[in-house]
């Protein structure tokens, strides 16, 4: 980068940042105390992204008045600063901000601001020493237009029911946002108080991170609402939003006054979230044993959000489809989704707001954790969910990404925004989460609990890093911990601690195989007598390990796995570390089947050689409920996770789910059903007719049962619910008479009661999406669509019309959604995702990405989760050599910002699997149907 080595070379223009000027330059600031100082003979006097430490805030006093009308605002900030070295520079974050004017109070001197756009940052010079020990507040006046798109200060609106339409402004400043909305150092180390003033027409409220202490008004249209100070903080966690919402409150039973606000025609749909949020924070203070330290927490539902949500403390932010329930239009699944959104949110509040991480290399310390915590908080306060029914996907999921060579390591490094943003990823959240379910059953629950405690109780209003958290959970103490700990060690004995299979564990050395190297560890198990032999590679599954590039791509890597075992002679799960590249455990003579990797607590893929799988096919078959639900579905997972890797032959894998005709519980079902609608929508989409209706055929007659089992209605548990959206949903797809018939009636039945009729939420879905084959019930499906007050309706709404045959409609719908009325902008990600997944849709999709690229990235944002979805989501359905250099040949036309994106390198590796698979499984799939 040019500039850099220009700014470097500009230090040595007027001072060096943080040195002693000399006398001749401090005399001439002193001779212009009172007039404006010129900008001609300065530089910009910091060279790097990252702010220069010298200079730290700790309180900022913050105005701001958005004009609704004409979508603006005008602001002031006061910020008291600590100087800790001579200097003539402050150097802080600013992005499209207009500085009006700038000074150090006291000094009656406008200083002059200098800007550099491309690190988003602006440095004041003070013809003053600002003296090393001396604190000063910094004034800065500024304005700028309200943002257009999710992030930083921006416009959202909202369409009445009588047709009206309503402004609100709102904040997302994570990653490195807030620097849109008011100049400050906008690092997640920077930590202070804010103290918030909102100016606002008399029709709206104001929210922010902290209640409302004063109510002033300032003219008969203007009033300012005066916040109490918050907690000392990050910047990318301060929030406002100016609205004109309603609330429902409660209060939790520490006393702390919980509200959610939402659009007053949506006010019926907040109550759910109500009861959540307290239930939640109730949860979460007993478990973490510390209070929450604010006296309110406020979720508000924001109708134009990028992400699900945004944990800002006090001001939680969601997407409409996150936080409000619908009783007659969300379905059991949109409850848990909500349910596990306020729980994630809810656990920022400790981990990451409470204990922030130093840098955002460690982003999974925040995300990791609020993702796992889900899944705790849920199935304590919400156990008729069954949550720990999805724990397994979210870890199958992070094993799909994790198994690319394009993957990272948990902790990466990340400096610009693009990289930041792109660290928001599935690394971050699900590796992260399932490191910590290893980690917590390695440990224990009390261990683990203990030792999140002690790590928040200790960087409380701090920031902390991954060895931080090593040395809480390995409980590493003073001497006085020591003598009242309960699971208290002296820091001497940090790195053998915990007795554990008869070895002493060093956990830091363990959980950097984790953090620190990308991948997942492929397990080789081999029954030799009495004696288990393990081998550990890293598992890939774009290269063979007959490829050249193998032997490469596995030096260097080794993990400590924490293994665990069953086998039919006891219940105990049995427990080893590995450490080593080989290893060998004895299981005695009398063992007949070993399961490796028990209940898939840990995060490794496991392979059985020399006949192993023969095996376990045997015991399925034989006795399936020998083994649980969990690991039913974890081997089935590795089973085809091994198929597209080169290790098992598809016919062994397709054998095994054989056993599922006698399976009655719903996650293996769902796994086995989930691999073979996968292969029928790759194969789909391959001009491949007649092994196109052999699969489907297959796949109806072998879930047959099941099938005729669903009742197109409400009824079961959470587990049978879900089974019925998703078996009706592929008997539908695959053209099953009785489905399509039930959906018509059904469809039909709705369309005549002028949508007054509320169809099951389970199958309202796929009722949608059968009605919306003919022209007149698109056409209806659309005007329901514009009409919907449920988010949840309208999505189900949007998924049924982008599943049209025809592609006259698919593109309209494209085009709606880059018009942002009918169907909004934060839609247009998921519509294009929608689109690619229909038959007639995916090229269309691919097209309109590689034509509206620039329009996307706009809109979106390099690096956001939004775009990576758009890449890796439309490019996943090609799998032809031909599809494959299409793919290079954009990403290489876009290379200035493909190069910056690691979404790229996920994206052709994924293509490169897909068509690996088809190369090598195509042909065995074909005769594998034709013989059975």
């Amino acid at each position: 980068m040019a500039l850099v080595s220009l700014f470097a070379l500009s230090l040595f223009h007027v001072f060096l940042v943080g040195s002693q000027p000399n006398s001749s330059q401090q005399a001439s600031g002193h001779q212009g105390a009172q007039s404006l100082l010129g900008t001609d003979n300065l530089s910009f006097p910091w060279s790097r992204l990252r702010l220069p430490r010298y200079i730290v805030p700790l309180h900022y006093r913050l105005l701001l008045h958005p004009d609704l009308e004409n979508l603006n605002f005008t602001g002031s900030v006061q910020i008291q600063i600590d100087v800790q070295n001579n200097t003539n520079w402050v150097v802080l974050h600013s992005k499209g901000l207009q500085i009006s004017r700038a000074t150090i109070l006291n000094q009656n001197l406008v200083l002059p601001v200098l800007h550099n756009p491309s690190h988003e940052q602006i440095g004041i010079f003070s013809p003053r020493v600002l003296s090393s020990g001396q604190k000063y507040f910094l004034y800065i006046e500024f304005g700028a237009k309200l943002a257009e798109g999710f992030y930083g200060f921006y416009k959202s609106t909202y369409r009445t029911s009588s047709g009206e339409t309503r402004n609100l402004a709102s904040t997302h400043f994570e990653p490195t946002s807030a620097r849109m909305a008011f100049p400050c150092f906008d690092e997640p180390i920077f930590k202070a108080n804010f103290s918030v003033r909102i100016r606002r027409s008399p029709e709206y409220i104001s929210l922010s991170n902290m209640p409302v202490v004063k109510t002033v008004k300032i003219s008969n249209d203007l009033i300012e609402d005066r916040f109490a100070a918050s907690v000392k903080m990050s910047t990318y966690l301060v929030a406002f939003v100016i609205c004109d919402f309603k609330s429902v409150t409660a209060t939790t039973s520490s006393g702390v006054k919980v509200s959610i606000y939402a659009a007053a025609e949506k006010w019926s749909q907040t109550n759910y979230a109500l009861e959540v949020a307290v239930k939640m924070l109730d949860f979460y203070e007993e478990y973490f044993n510390i209070r929450y330290p604010l006296p309110k927490q406020d979720l508000i539902a924001i109708p134009d959000f990028q992400s699900g949500a945004m944990e800002n403390w006090g001001l939680t932010t969601y997407r409409e489809t996150s936080l409000l329930f619908d009783p007659p239009t969300s379905s059991i699944s949109d409850k848990l989704w909500v349910t596990m959104v306020i729980g994630h949110e809810l656990a920022h509040q400790w981990f990451g707001n409470l204990v922030t991480m130093k840098w955002w290399n460690d982003i999974w310390l925040n995300e990791g954790f609020a993702r796992y915590m889900e899944y705790i908080s849920v199935e304590a306060t919400y156990p008729e969910l069954k949550v720990d029914e999805y724990l397994l996907d979210t870890c199958f999921a992070a094993v799909g990404h994790d198994s690319l060579n394009s993957s990272r390591p948990i902790s990466s490094p990340a400096e610009n925004p693009t990289q930041i943003k792109e660290m928001f990823d599935t690394v971050s959240y699900d590796k992260g989460a399932c490191v910590l379910h290893m980690l917590r059953h390695f440990l224990t629950d009390d261990v683990f609990q203990s030792g999140i405690v002690r790590y928040l109780r200790k960087y409380s209003y701090k920031n902390a890093h991954n060895q931080d958290l090593w040395d809480s959970l390995a409980n590493t103490c003073s001497e006085e911990d020591f003598i009242s700990g309960e699971h208290c060690y002296s820091s001497s004995q940090a790195t053998k601690n915990y007795l554990f299979a008869g070895e002493h564990l060093d956990l830091t050395a363990m959980m950097n195989t984790w953090t620190l190297q990308k991948g997942i560890p492929l397990v080789t198990v081999t029954r030799k007598g009495s004696r288990l032999l393990l081998r550990q590679d890293r598992f890939l599954r774009t290269v063979l390990p007959s490829d050249p590039l193998w032997p490469m791509l596995q030096k260097g890597f080794l993990w400590h796995i924490p293994l665990t075992y069953k086998t039919d002679v006891s219940s105990t799960i049995h427990r080893h570390l590995m450490t080593t590249q080989t290893d060998s455990i004895h299981i005695g003579e009398e063992v007949s089947w070993v399961k490796v990797n028990a209940d898939m607590t840990g995060y490794y893929v496991v392979h059985y050689e020399d006949g192993g799988w023969d095996e376990i096919n045997k015991l399925l078959r034989e006795n399936h409920t020998a083994l649980s639900y969990k690991d039913r579905s974890h081997l089935i997972h590795n089973a085809f996770q091994l198929v597209t890797a080169g290790h098992l032959p598809i016919n062994k894998a397709l054998d095994l789910i054989g056993y599922l005709r006698y399976e009655s519980h719903t996650v293996p079902l769902l796994q086995g059903l989930g691999y073979l609608e996968a292969f029928y929508r790759l194969i789909e989409k391959r001009h491949e007719p007649e092994l196109t209706q052999n699969l489907g055929t297959y796949i109806l007659r072998f879930f047959r049962a099941v099938i005729d089992q669903q009742t197109w209605s409400d009824s079961g548990s959470v587990s049978e619910r879900r089974l019925r959206s998703e078996v009706l949903s592929l008997a539908c797809h695959l053209d099953d008479p009785p489905c399509l018939e039930r959906a018509q009636q059904s469809f039909k039945d709705w369309l005549q009661s002028n949508g007054t009729l509320n169809l099951p939420t389970d199958v309202a879905e796929i009722v949608y999406t059968v009605g919306a084959q003919d022209n007149d019930g698109w056409t209806s499906l659309l005007h329901a669509y514009n009409n919907s007050l449920s988010a949840a309706q309208k999505h189900k709404i949007l998924f049924a019309l982008t599943h049209s045959r025809d592609t006259n409609k698919l593109e309209r719908l494209l085009e709606l959604g880059v018009e942002g009325k009918v169907i909004r902008s934060q839609d247009l990600s998921s519509l294009i995702l929608m689109v690619a997944r229909n038959p007639r849709g995916y090229q269309l999709a691919w097209t309109f990405v590689k034509t509206n690229w620039d329009m996307l990235v706009k809109r979106f944002q390099l690096g956001s989760f939004c775009i990576r979805n758009i890449l890796i989501g439309t490019t996943g359905h090609f799998s032809s050599p031909k599809e494959l250099t299409e793919v290079q040949l954009f990403f290489e036309s876009i290379k200035e910002q493909s190069s910056q994106l690691r979404a790229t390198q996920v994206a052709l590796d994924n293509v490169r699997k897909n068509v690996r698979w088809f190369q090598r499984n195509l042909e065995p799939l074909r005769d594998w149907l034709a013989n059975t």
